[in-house]
Parts: C-alpha cells; sequence; structure tokens
C-alpha cells in the first residue's frame, strides 16, 4: 500500500484568489509604470485657473 500525505495540498480557492491578487498587482504596477489613468490629486477636478466651476454650471 502507498503512503498517503495527511495533508492534500492547497485548496483550489487558495490557488485561484493568489492568482487573481497577482494578476491585480501586475495590472497596477503596469498602470503605474506606463501613467495610464491621467492625473491624480486634489487638482484633478480644478478648472484651468486652479477654481472649481459652480455647481449649477456643471454638465
Amino acid at each position: 500500500m502507498a503512503d498517503r500525505d495527511d495533508y492534500p495540498g492547497m485548496p483550489r480557492w487558495v490557488k485561484i484568489s493568489g492568482i487573481v491578487f497577482a494578476v491585480m498587482i501586475l495590472l497596477a504596477a503596469i498602470v503605474i509604470a506606463f501613467d495610464i489613468g491621467g492625473p491624480h490629486g486634489s487638482g484633478r477636478h480644478l478648472s484651468p485657473n486652479g477654481e472649481m466651476p459652480p455647481a449649477g454650471d456643471r454638465p
């Protein structure tokens, strides 16, 4: 009779979660490296002169 391991290995959901997590990290690294997504920060939604447009003038 062959020896059987008491622990069969990592569950499938752990492997799939690890792969999904790794892909998300890789995508985030690509977005950061290639500057995809445009500028971020507090000034992103300001008009060119640095002021917020009045709420009624927004499309």
